[in-house]
């Protein structure tokens, strides 16, 4: 991360007051002063503010998991379910990675773990909303009519009204269909409201994309590092900086 963000990470100031402290020449890093608060910070670097060493500047780490069914989406469970944190591996288990929103315990799919609190907060406030894609398999055939409430807007039994939703479907096995849907909103288990008020069974309901992000062929239960492209991407499309 940049020096200026680790020295605030650290908890020492504010991170203006950081850029202050660095353009005055008040801080070293592993022992060389620098004066340029952009300047890179690795893990293992030491850095040392008016000769004060400074608690290692925290590594953020951005994990890409297919959630598989019947596990939740939280550190712990009091039901003692299994949750999405089995599936980390060893290597990253010590960088406290939280899950980024939800995906209910019987649905699947793309979930973003990190440390990087600042994202994680953008990408769950309405303000910064992202479109998240769906595969959602239904039982028979889903008439026109249906798919055409979804496409205008619906509103559930609730009383709660929905955006319209980007709906194509297409025949699957065993005379099922196949939606693959694109949700702008961020209610809770819209799709699974949506289709019980249509009268649509439900037999398997996957994420496959969250706005710059894919799944792709990563399989249920297993996980991957976000590529640095990524992660600029995904920064960038909530309003930050593309480097941390």
């Amino acid at each position: 991360m940049r020096l200026n963000k680790a020295i605030a990470a650290a908890g020492l100031c504010s991170r203006r007051k950081a850029d202050e402290l660095i353009l005055a020449g008040q801080v070293r890093i592993n022992g060389t002063l620098e004066e340029n608060p952009a300047r890179r910070v690795l893990p293992g670097d030491r850095i040392a503010v008016n000769d004060r060493e400074l608690a290692a500047a925290q590594e953020y780490y951005y994990l890409l998991l297919h959630k598989p069914v019947q596990t939740v989406c939280t550190v712990n469970d009091p039901e003692g379910r299994p949750t999405v944190m089995a599936y980390l591996p060893p290597e990253v288990r010590h960088l406290r990675l939280y899950p980024v929103g939800r995906l209910d315990y019987f649905s699947e799919g793309l979930l973003l773990l990190t440390n990087d609190g600042e994202l994680a907060q953008r990408l769950t406030h309405p303000r910064h909303h992202q479109p998240k894609t769906y595969e959602v398999l239904i039982r028979g055939s889903v008439p026109e009519t249906a798919l055409a409430v979804m496409r205008r807007g619906m509103r559930l039994d609730e009383g709660q009204a929905l955006l319209p939703v980007d709906v194509e479907a297409k025949t699957a096995e065993n005379g099922n269909t196949l939606l693959r849907m694109v949700l702008r909103q961020g209610v809770n288990r819209q799709i699974r409201r949506m289709c019980r008020d249509l009268g649509l069974t439900i037999l398997r309901l996957r994420r496959v994309a969250q706005g710059p992000l894919a799944l792709g062929s990563l399989k249920p239960g297993a996980a991957r590092a976000l590529a640095p492209g990524e992660v600029a991407g995904l920064r960038q499309s909530v309003g930050l900086p593309s480097q941390v």
